[in-house]
Order: structure tokens, then C-alpha cells, then sequence
């Protein structure tokens, strides 16, 4: 199946703001969204708790920035999205809370223009697994690591896969049955498909074999509940 284009998952993320402006209702689907963004946040502050810069990829309505200025309330925050009307919604929500500085970027994490060695604590929540071959990840986990300062962090909250086909497909049929649970057989259908259109998810070793490649000293899981992680490296 040909994926979503970039200008595809823009438009569709323009059109829900409300509905990812709110965790608890606004994301049923992702197994554990609260535990993992308590766990990635909680985790960014001990690791950095003197952070002065925030970097939020793929950042949504601001969910994951609020929670980590719920921590750390005087961080400068930098926003990126592909939707300008979610980077509207997190400026608004963002800048209500922080006493630092608010900057937003539209655009793609590939793409954007960004300072290196200037971010403590970059937080990417189920952003990443828009990214395709093999040298989209390698390429955007060098920026990533390229962005933090050292003893800086990268977070990630994400959608993943297992490396084992076998062990794929039974991850894969219990979220089928979790989504089935919530909504039904058609709700199921609806996720799935939506996910085999848009999204190209790597496992938690992949990416963490990655993060070693780009030069992170540590490398760190904190939660994995069937296909959704949340893992992290200090550089």
C-alpha cells in the first residue's frame, strides 16, 4: 500500500485539534498515552533538572510540553509541527504556562532549520513512526542527537513493532482486540487500516541500535506495552 503523504497527515491533523488537545478522551487508541508521557516527562527532569530548552517534534496540541512544564515550569519551549493549526492550539496552551520564551515551527523535524548542542530535553510523541526507510530514521536520529546538548535527552512515546514476524503479528491481533473492545469490530478495522495507511513504526531495538549509532552515551527503556513504548538516550 502507497503510504500517506507528508501534506496527507498534515491535512488530517489540521482537521483534530480539539480532540488531541485532550489526552485522557483524545487518544483511546494508544495503549498507556498517560503512563508513557508521565514516564518520558518524570524521566527528561531527573535526567536534566536544570533544563533550560525544550525541543517538542511532532508536538501536537502542546500535550507533551505542558506535562513536562508541569515539572519544569521555566523552560523555553520550542514547538514543531506539520499543522499550523495544532502548533496554534500548543503556542496558546504553552505559553499560558511557561514564564520562558514559546517558539513554534511549521514544518517537517527533517526540515526544519534548528540550532545543535542547544536542546536539554527533546521530546518526540508518536511522531516518529512517520518516518519511512532506512536513511529517513538514520538521518533523523543524527539531527536529533546533533540538536541536544551533551548530557542532554531524547524521549520518545511511540507506536512500535516487534523484530520477530511471529511475535508481530500476535502484538498486533491483541491491540486489534484491545481496539475491539473499545469500539467494536469496525472501530478495529478503522485503526488499523488508518495505521497501514499512514504510519511505518520500527521496533523499540531498532530504534534503540540507532541511538547507540548516533552516539548516545545511554540508552533507556521505560515502559512497553504490546505495540507502544516509551524509550529514551542521554547523549
Amino acid at each position: 500500500m502507497k503510504k500517506s503523504t507528508i501534506e496527507e497527515i498534515r491535512e488530517r491533523f489540521d482537521n483534530d485539534v480539539e480532540r488531541f488537545s485532550n489526552l485522557e478522551t483524545g487518544q483511546v487508541a494508544t495503549i498507556d498515552a498517560t503512563i508513557s508521557l508521565e514516564l518520558i516527562t518524570e524521566a527528561s527532569k531527573r535526567i536534566v533538572p536544570n533544563a533550560a530548552a525544550i525541543l517538542d517534534i511532532g508536538c501536537g496540541a502542546g500535550n507533551y510540553t505542558l506535562k513536562m512544564l508541569s515539572k519544569l515550569p521555566h523552560l523555553n519551549c520550542t514547538l514543531v509541527d506539520l499543522s499550523l493549526p495544532m502548533l496554534d492550539k500548543a503556542f496558546e496552551r504553552v505559553s499560558a504556562v511557561t514564564n520562558g520564551r514559546v517558539e513554534v515551527k511549521q514544518g517537517d523535524i527533517r526540515d526544519v532549520n534548528l540550532p545543535e548542542n542547544h536542546f536539554d530535553i527533546i521530546l518526540a510523541g508518536a511522531v516518529l513512526h512517520h518516518l519511512r526507510d532506512d536513511e529517513d530514521w538514520e538521518t533523523t536520529f543524527t539531527k536529533l542527537f546533533n540538536l541536544l546538548k551533551p548530557g542532554g535527552c531524547l524521549m520518545i512515546s511511540d507506536l512500535i513493532t516487534q523484530d520477530t514476524e511471529l511475535l508481530n503479528e500476535y502484538m498486533w491481533k491483541i491491540y486489534g482486540d484491545y481496539l475491539e473492545g473499545i469500539g467494536g469490530a469496525a472501530y478495529r478495522q478503522k485503526v488499523l487500516d488508518y495505521i497501514e495507511k499512514e504510519d511505518s513504526p520500527r521496533s523499540m531495538n531498532y530504534q534503540l541500535d540507532l541511538m547507540k549509532k548516533a552516539g548516545f552515551s545511554k540508552v533507556e527503556i521505560l515502559h512497553k506495552n504490546m505495540c507502544f513504548g516509551a524509550f529514551g538516550g542521554i547523549k
